[in-house]
Formats: structure tokens, C-alpha cells, sequence
């Protein structure tokens, strides 16, 4: 408790806070798109409690995770050299969970252009359209996301408390902007296409990160964010003209 008080009087403890606070807000966002996309698969109903409980399980596994920030820290110790690369445990969950959001991805881009052609989408599968199902897959990325996520902010500050506090604040701000972000791209064909593309960017990045090329975050997120910006102008002129013709008509 005294640690606790004594880190509250540090100015430098709060800039470590407010910048880990944002760089796990922002590192959320890639799990909140996943989430938001795989649960307007399922059924109207089911929708906001598998997003409740998606994001649970973040707020949950993260913790979990923090408890155990010496052997998280063990793992990017290289367990096997191959290309030139020493491969750790971090580098092959993180190229795991690339290939995964890829198949994924590309999975549901195939289903979204050809909806018709939907036989072996995993998607259109009511095996693994279940509620269970959803959850197991969303539980699969948050480990992913939650390792890489973890491992930064061991970088960033020695400070546990700082740390739990920075992970349930950034799952709070996932918890309020989970219906809102869904809601938002099951209404915008095109949000989801953009959407898709965004997980199949941060899948072939998380890969390249398990290979040992670094990629700066800072252009993945600058690159979604000016793909959104583009196609918020397109919406807002879409509408215009939209008005624009019920108003001749």
C-alpha cells in the first residue's frame, strides 16, 4: 500500500500511466474489430453478451498475465534458431495468431464478395457459428493480443500497479466502444470490408513480428486511420448525394 502511495506522488509514475493507458487503448483496438466482426455472425440475441464476454476474458487473461510478468518476460528467450532468427515463445504465438486473423480474414472477404459461395466458410457453418464457438475463437486472439500486449508494457514501466490499471482502464474504454463499433459496421458494407482488411494487415504484421522484422506501430495505426478517414468523406458524400436525390425526387 505505501509502494502504492508513493508511486501515486511521482509525476513520472502518472506520464508512464497516461501513455500506457493510451498505447493499451490503442493496441485494443485490433482485438475490438475482431470481436465486433465475429460476433454480428451470430444470432441478434447473442451478440452483446459474446462481446461482454469476449472482452471479459481480455480483462481477465491480461491480469492473469501481469501475475506472472516473470514468466511472461521469459518468454522472448530464444528456444530454436532457424533463417537466421532465434525463435521464442512470444515469436510463435504472435505467428499463430498472424496466420490465424489471415485465414480469417481472407475467409470472410471471400464470403463478403461471394456471398453465394459460402460451403466451406467456417463462418456459414452452424457448427461453428455457436455461441461457443465465437467465444473460443475471440478467447484464441485475446491471447495473442494480450501477450504482445503485456510484454510492451513490461517494457514501458517496472511498475506493476501501473500496469493493472493501465489494462483495466483500456478494457473499460473496449467494454463502452464494443456496440458502438459493431453497430456501427454491420450498418456499412464498405466499414466492414475496411474492417477485414485491417485484420488482414495486423495479421500479416504479427507474423512479420514473429520473424524478427520489426514494423513500427506507429504506420500500421497512422495507415488505418487515414484508410478510415477516406472512407468516413466517403460516406458523408454518399449521403450528401442520397439527399440530394430525395430532395429532386
Amino acid at each position: 500500500m505505501q509502494d502504492i502511495l508513493l508511486l501515486a506522488q511521482d509525476p513520472a509514475a502518472w506520464v508512464a500511466l497516461v501513455t500506457l493507458v493510451v498505447m493499451e487503448v490503442v493496441l485494443g483496438i485490433d482485438n475490438l474489430i475482431f470481436i465486433s466482426i465475429l460476433t454480428n455472425k451470430l444470432p441478434v440475441e447473442h451478440r452483446e453478451k459474446a462481446r461482454r464476454i469476449g472482452i471479459a476474458l481480455a480483462l481477465v487473461m491480461r491480469l492473469a498475465l501481469l501475475g506472472t510478468v516473470a514468466w511472461i518476460v521469459k518468454l522472448t528467450t530464444p528456444v530454436f534458431e532457424a533463417f537466421g532468427h532465434g525463435f521464442s515463445w512470444k515469436d510463435m504465438i504472435l505467428i499463430a495468431g498472424g496466420l490465424f486473423l489471415v485465414w480469417k480474414a481472407t475467409k470472410e472477404i471471400h464470403h463478403n464478395v461471394d456471398p453465394a459461395d459460402h460451403g466451406e466458410d467456417f463462418i456459414a457453418s452452424s457448427a461453428i457459428n455457436s455461441f461457443g464457438a465465437a467465444i473460443a475463437q475471440i478467447l484464441l486472439l485475446d491471447l495473442v493480443f494480450s501477450v504482445d500486449s503485456i510484454i510492451t508494457a513490461v517494457g514501458m514501466t517496472p511498475h506493476l500497479p501501473i500496469m493493472v490499471i493501465a489494462v483495466i482502464a483500456a478494457v473499460t474504454v473496449m467494454l463502452v466502444a464494443a456496440n458502438p463499433l459493431a453497430n456501427f459496421i454491420e450498418k456499412n458494407p464498405t466499414i466492414v470490408m475496411l474492417a477485414l482488411a485491417f485484420l488482414l494487415m495486423i495479421g500479416t504484421t504479427l507474423i512479420a513480428e514473429g520473424m524478427g522484422l520489426h514494423v513500427p506501430k506507429g504506420y500500421i495505426y497512422a495507415a488505418m486511420a487515414f484508410s478510415a478517414l477516406v472512407e468516413i468523406l466517403n460516406m458523408v458524400a454518399r449521403n450528401a448525394r442520397l439527399r440530394k436525390a430525395g430532395k429532386l425526387d
